[in-house]
């Protein structure tokens, strides 16, 4: 059945977690034509990364923009989080440039004007969530400096996160000065622990990183959880892998976050691989889904991987994704 005319929640199979694709993996389709794949494929949502062919947050007319994109999102059945990594919007020249980090105050300035308009987007869609980083400490800026700027520039967004009713989940990123769940608590703590502060858990990053293994950084960071991110990595790489690529076994983690009571979208992020995103949005719900039937039936068992045939476009790019590469 095409998505045009879908009557929304119309899947066969019922889920306790919700699962969405990021749009960053789909970033050689028009926004319109992703959504109803996503839609067809029975995504339950999107993570809409606010991009120049998605969405351009600093384009002409972008309420009325938001406006048609909330009533196909209405019209597909789709959830959707609002997410600000895109690479170049602000900055042709400088990937996630400027940053809340940046010792120019006027670049700072632009970077929060961008999370404004993603939490003005975020609130006329009806989205569960804002997503945001923290950015990499600029040469020459000592940590303390750069957790104070961190703290002022995300006060205004914070407040402006409280009027619209949306909250803000900041994601600790590889390389970011808020890299890890011990730095989000040093945020926390600073800002005073506001309300609608909340945490972008990526499962990949727990992996890579974390001293806890994934599923129990999903216990310890349920009381915050506000927007959920889900792909494969091994250990110390910063490489967002298709399922089944990397080291994480999976059962115990949606069981762990299924929980919680997690409500959100639980989004799948392969931002390397729009070059194949519909292959990969095709293969990724079937793993995930397979995954969560085996943490349902307490009997967890290892997924297969990905039947990796040819996709369309070449093989995947195995560049690592951290945050300082090209």
């Amino acid at each position: 059945m095409s998505s045009q005319g879908r009557v929304p929640d119309a899947h066969p199979a019922v889920s306790a977690l919700r699962f969405g694709y990021g749009t960053n993996g789909l970033a050689d389709l028009r926004l319109d034509d992703a959504l109803s794949l996503l839609a067809d494929l029975g995504y339950s949502g999107v993570g809409l990364t606010l991009d120049h062919m998605h969405l351009d947050p600093l384009a002409p007319d972008l309420a009325a923009r938001t406006r048609r994109v909330a009533q196909r999102l209405d019209a597909l059945g789709l959830g959707v989080t609002v997410e600000t990594g895109a690479r170049y919007v602000l900055d042709p020249r400088r990937k996630h440039g400027p940053s809340l980090l940046d010792p120019d105050p006027d670049d700072r300035a632009r970077r929060v004007d961008l999370l404004l308009r993603a939490v003005r987007v975020a609130a006329d869609l009806g989205a569960h969530a804002v997503h945001c980083f923290s950015g990499i400490l600029p040469q020459g800026t000592d940590s303390g400096t750069a957790w104070k700027r961190l703290t002022e520039a995300l006060t205004p967004v914070l407040d402006a996160a409280a009027t619209a009713g949306v909250p803000l989940a900041v994601e600790p990123e590889p390389g970011h000065l808020l890299a890890t769940l011990a730095d989000f608590h040093h945020l926390r703590r600073a800002l005073g622990d506001p309300e609608p502060l909340g945490l972008t858990l990526d499962i990949g990053h727990c992996q890579c990183l974390e001293p806890l293994p994934p599923a129990d950084c999903v216990r310890e960071a349920a009381p915050w959880l506000r927007h959920v991110q889900i792909e494969d990595m091994r250990r110390g790489v910063h490489e967002h892998l298709p399922f089944g690529d990397g080291e994480i076994d999976f059962p115990p983690v949606l069981a762990a976050l299924a929980a919680t009571g997690y409500q959100g979208l639980t989004v799948v992020e392969l931002p390397r691989h729009s070059h194949a995103g519909p292959h990969f949005a095709a293969h990724s719900l079937p793993f995930l889904r397979h995954a969560e039937r085996a943490a349902a039936a307490a009997a967890p068992s290892p997924a297969p991987a990905l039947q990796q045939a040819a996709p369309p476009h070449g093989a995947p790019s195995t560049t690592p994704e951290g945050s300082s590469t090209p």
